[in-house]
C-alpha cells in the first residue's frame, strides 16, 4: 500500500524539529572538524578525518529525516509520564551507586535490575532480585575471568570467583 501525503492542518512536531536542529548542529561540527584533520589517505585511501565526516554526514541525513517526519506527521498528544516508574529507575541507579563498593557488583547491579523491572511493571521483588543478582554474577564472571577486568567485588564475587 502506497501512502499518499496529504497536508494536514496540524502544527509540525516541535520536539522533532528541535532534535533535527541539534542533530544538524552536531553533524555540521563533525564534518567541519573532520575536514580540518590532515588527511594523508593511508593504505586504504581513508585517513583519520574520514570517520568524523562519515558520522557527521549521517547525522545531517538524520536531521533531514527528522524535519520530514515533523512536517508530515505533526504534533500528537503525548502520553502522561509515569512518575513512579521514573522514580523507581532513578532509585535503582542511586542504590547501585551506594551499594557498589560495600556490597560488590552483583548485589548492587541486582538491585538496579530489580528496581528497573519494577519501574517497567514487574513488581515481584522476591523474584527479580535473585534474577538480577544471578545475571550480574554472570556479567561479573565474564569481566573477571575472561576479560581479566576487575569490577568491585563483594562477598558473593569473592565466594564464587575467589579473591
Amino acid at each position: 500500500m502506497i501512502k499518499v501525503y496529504t497536508p494536514s492542518k496540524r502544527r509540525p512536531d516541535g520536539a522533532a524539529l528541535v532534535i533535527a536542529g541539534l542533530l544538524a548542529a552536531v553533524g555540521a561540527v563533525l564534518v567541519w572538524q573532520g575536514a580540518s584533520i590532515p588527511d594523508k589517505g593511508g593504505y586504504a585511501g581513508v585517513g583519520s578525518g574520514g570517520l568524523p565526516k562519515f558520522v557527521g554526514f549521517a547525522l545531517l541525513a538524520l536531521a533531514v529525516a527528522h524535519v520530514i517526519s515533523a512536517l508530515r506527521t505533526g504534533a500528537e498528544a503525548l502520553p502522561r509520564p509515569d512518575h513512579l516508574a521514573v522514580l523507581l529507575i532513578v532509585a535503582g541507579l542511586a542504590l547501585q551507586l551506594l551499594l557498589l563498593r560495600p556490597m560488590g557488583f552483583a548485589v548492587a547491579s541486582g538491585m538496579l535490575f530489580a528496581l528497573t523491572a519494577a519501574g517497567f511493571g514487574k513488581r515481584k521483588l522476591v523474584m527479580t532480585i535473585p534474577i538480577g543478582i544471578a545475571l550480574s554474577l554472570v556479567i561479573y564472571g565474564v569481566f573477571d575471568q575472561l576479560l581479566k577486568l576487575k569490577l568491585p567485588a563483594g562477598f558473593l564475587e569473592t565466594l564464587i570467583f575467589g579473591g
